[in-house]
């Protein structure tokens, strides 16, 4: 696939799995052995392929019904597509053990897709866990150098 075609996927990754709420979109995207490495403990990573995925999205989409993704960036060269991308949603179902807290969050964070056939073989995914936590209100806020909470 060109590096047009493999933007033009990933689009469709975010637009129709996540903002579409359309999980079987997930088993056609992505490669029946395909690996998820997921760097944060805020969404695990689960068992590969799209079933594992489609798994973990179910648990998320359930926790967080209005998530909804924005791409800011995709840079794309050979195989590999990268994307910076804003994800916002609310709380509203038990989420790792943590019961719903209502509250609305907002973060960042990077995915990097690699393309075998038309189809995501490997993706990378990096995200600001802390603030998502922080805004929740699972964690406290750090204290800035004066000593008091952002």
């Amino acid at each position: 696939m060109s590096v047009e075609q493999n933007k033009a996927a990933v689009r469709r990754f975010f637009e129709k799995g996540w903002n579409q709420k359309n999980l079987a979109a997930f088993s056609v995207l992505l490669a029946p052995d395909s690996v998820h490495h997921i760097v944060s403990a805020a969404f695990p990573a689960g068992p590969p392929g799209p079933q594992g995925f489609m798994q973990r999205a179910a648990g998320i989409l359930a926790a967080f019904p209005d998530y909804h993704v924005t791409i800011e960036d995709d840079i794309a060269e050979g195989d590999r597509v990268v994307v910076r991308y804003t994800a916002r949603g609310t709380h509203v179902g038990p989420f790792l053990g943590v019961p719903p807290t209502g509250r609305r969050f907002s973060y960042g964070g990077v995915e990097i897709h690699r393309y075998a056939d038309g189809k995501v073989a490997e993706h990378w995914n990096s995200h600001d866990a802390l603030g998502f936590y922080q805004q929740l209100g699972i964690m406290p806020p750090l204290p800035q150098p004066d000593g008091q909470p952002r």
